[in-house]
């Protein structure tokens, strides 16, 4: 473990997740100002389906001395994770099932001040997604923040998905052809790893293939947060696939 290059893994890994979304960064920084807008350059954070880290990555580097949970049930990307922050005090990861009802019970802590998510949620279809935003809900304290960052369909505008959709998978056709990584092929890179390997083969156990779930519209996920208790909720940030969606508790 100790000399694996966990720094080329994560490279590798934002690599691979700026091929579908270019915009990657900007959505982390725009999440990041509305973090220290709300609660402060100190917060306390929950990275709920934290994969590799890659939000408690920028939050550190900005915030210096904030603290982060990332929960996740992936063992090959908690690999990453662990390897990447070790020795980081101000860092835990913690393994559990968000579709588990009591998957809260084993965070170190009762509330925080910031819940983050990033492209992660999708796979839950809509009445699990609610289920966890009601535990989401209890997490946050009062006039802390929630955020969402993932791919969100509005199904009023079907013209306009189809015309976006085309032209991104457009822009992803041409860089393929330059050699950039998809996520099947990375994950074949990975599961060659001799420590990588191993957890890969369990983490396909675990999930099967990549599924989505069914994406519902901002407009789905702000009132649904709002019925799960939180005061305001709202899209502060979107490109023409995806949004990230604020709910203040």
């Amino acid at each position: 473990m100790g000399d694996t290059d966990w720094a080329g893994w994560q490279r590798s890994w934002d690599r691979q997740q700026e091929w579908y979304m270019p915009d990657r960064e900007e959505r982390f920084r725009v999440m990041l100002d509305m973090v220290e807008a709300l609660v402060g350059p100190e917060p306390r954070v929950l990275d709920l389906a934290c994969g590799t880290g890659s939000i408690t990555d920028r939050l550190l580097r900005r915030f210096p001395g904030a603290v982060s949970t990332g929960v996740d049930l992936d063992p090959a990307l908690l690999a990453i994770a662990r390897g990447t922050f070790e020795g980081d005090g101000r860092v835990t990861f913690v393994t559990a099932d968000l579709k588990d009802p009591e998957w809260t019970k084993a965070l170190p802590y009762d509330t925080y001040d910031a819940v983050l998510t990033a492209t992660a949620l999708h796979w839950l279809h809509s009445e699990p997604l609610a289920a966890l935003y009601g535990q989401v809900a209890g997490l946050v304290r009062d006039g802390g923040v929630f955020m969402n960052a993932d791919h969100m369909i509005d199904p009023a505008t079907p013209r306009i998905n189809a015309a976006e959709r085309a032209r991104r998978h457009a822009r992803m056709d041409e860089e393929k052809a330059s050699g950039v990584l998809d996520w099947a092929e990375w994950w074949a890179l990975a599961a060659k790893d001799p420590v990588l390997a191993e957890p890969t083969a369990r983490r396909f156990e675990i999930y099967g293939d990549h599924a989505d779930g069914d994406m519902p519209s901002a407009g789905w996920h702000a009132d649904t947060l709002r019925a799960a208790g939180f005061g305001e909720a709202r899209p502060v940030w979107c490109s023409p696939s995806d949004t990230l969606l604020l709910a203040v508790k």
